[in-house]
C-alpha cells in the first residue's frame, strides 16, 4: 500500500477501536507487557491527530515538521491580475490529482496552508491560491495576514474575480508535470461558500468540498456538473438553515449533494477542534477521512 494512505488507515483502525472501547470493551488489566491503558490512549490519540490538519494553534508547528515540499508560486490570468499560491506536493510515485483550498475570511492564514500539508499526505497536489493578492493585505509578526484587514478587503471581492482566478490556478495545477488533469476543490467558512458556488462556475470541476459554508441560491444549480460534500457544525444555524433548499433543489435536479450535520460542533470545527467540549474534534474525527475518501473516489480515476 503506498505510504500517501497509511495515516488514513490508522486513522480508520483507531477510531474502530475506539468505538469499541466505548461500547464496554475493558482492557485485561493482568495481560503481561501490555501498556497501561492510558498510555496507549495517549499513544494512539497522536497517531489520530498526525492525520487530521492541524487545529488553527499548531498550525506553524505542523508546517515546520512537515517532510514534505512546498513552495510559493504566482498565477497570471487572461486579465492582466495575478494570484500567490501555497503549492504542496505528495509523497508519490505516480502523477496525482489537485485540490484547490480555499481560505476563510481571514485570508491565507498559516492554517489554511496546513491543511493544504495534510491534503498533500493523501497524495494530492494541493494548492492554495491566495485570493486577497491584488488587495496588497498587511501582514502581522508572525507573517499572516492581518486578520481584521482580510475581513475587511474580502467583502469587496467581486464572484466573477474570484472563480475566474480559481480557474487559472486549476488549470495551472493540472498543467504541472507531476499532476493529472483532474481537480478538486475544499473550501472552510467564507471559502466553503466560495467552493459551492465553484461548482456552478467550472463545469469542468471534478469535486467540490464545502466546509461550513452557505449554499448558493438554488435557482443556480442547474449548472452543477460535480459531486459536493457539505460538512456542517450542529450549532451554525446561519449556515444550516440555507441546506435543506440546496438538497431538495439538488434531488429535483437529479444532482449528486452528500452532507452531514455534527451534532454539538460549531461553525470552523476543523480550525478550532478544541472547541465545544470535544464536538469539534469529534466532528473533525468524522468530517475529515470523509473529505479524503470522497476525493479518492472522484478524482482518482
Amino acid at each position: 500500500m503506498t505510504t500517501f494512505r497509511q495515516a488514513s488507515q490508522w486513522l480508520v483502525l483507531l477510531l474502530a477501536v475506539a468505538a469499541l472501547a466505548a461500547c464496554g470493551a475493558a482492557p485485561d488489566a493482568g495481560s503481561a507487557g501490555s501498556a497501561p491503558a492510558g498510555e496507549q490512549a495517549g499513544i494512539d490519540d497522536a497517531i489520530i491527530q498526525e492525520a487530521l490538519p492541524a487545529g488553527g494553534e499548531d498550525a506553524q508547528a505542523r508546517l515546520a515538521a512537515s517532510p514534505r515540499h512546498g513552495e510559493w508560486a504566482v498565477v497570471r490570468t487572461d486579465a492582466g491580475d495575478s494570484v500567490r499560491v501555497w503549492v504542496v506536493y505528495p509523497e508519490r510515485p505516480d502523477p496525482a490529482p489537485v485540490v484547490l483550498v480555499v481560505h476563510e475570511i481571514f485570508g491565507l492564514s498559516h492554517w489554511v496552508r496546513a491543511v493544504a500539508d495534510q491534503l498533500a499526505a493523501e497524495g494530492f497536489i494541493a494548492i492554495a491560491p491566495d485570493l486577497l493578492t491584488m488587495q496588497n493585505i498587511p501582514v502581522g509578526a508572525d507573517g499572516a495576514p492581518d486578520a481584521d484587514a482580510a475581513r475587511a478587503a474580502i467583502g469587496q471581492l467581486q464572484r466573477a474575480d474570484i472563480h475566474r482566478q480559481l480557474l487559472a490556478v486549476a488549470e495551472y495545477g493540472m498543467s504541472l508535470p507531476a499532476a493529472t488533469d483532474r481537480y478538486g476543490i475544499v473550501g472552510y467558512c467564507w471559502g466553503g461558500t466560495v467552493s459551492f458556488t465553484h461548482a456552478i462556475e467550472s463545469p469542468g470541476l471534478d469535486a467540490a468540498v464545502v466546509y461550513y459554508g452557505t449554499s448558493p441560491a438554488t435557482e443556480e444549480l442547474g449548472a452543477i456538473q460535480a459531486p459536493v460534500l457539505g460538512l456542517y457544525g450542529g450549532n451554525d444555524a446561519r449556515v444550516n438553515t440555507t441546506i435543506a433548499p440546496a438538497a431538495e433543489a439538488m434531488q429535483a435536479l437529479g444532482k449528486s449533494f452528500e452532507y452531514e450535520i455534527y451534532v454539538g460542533a460549531g461553525h470552523g470545527f476543523l480550525r478550532q477542534q478544541d472547541g465545544a467540549d470535544g464536538a469539534n474534534l469529534a466532528a473533525t474525527r468524522e468530517a475529515w477521512p470523509r473529505t479524503i475518501a470522497f476525493f479518492r473516489e472522484h478524482l482518482e480515476q
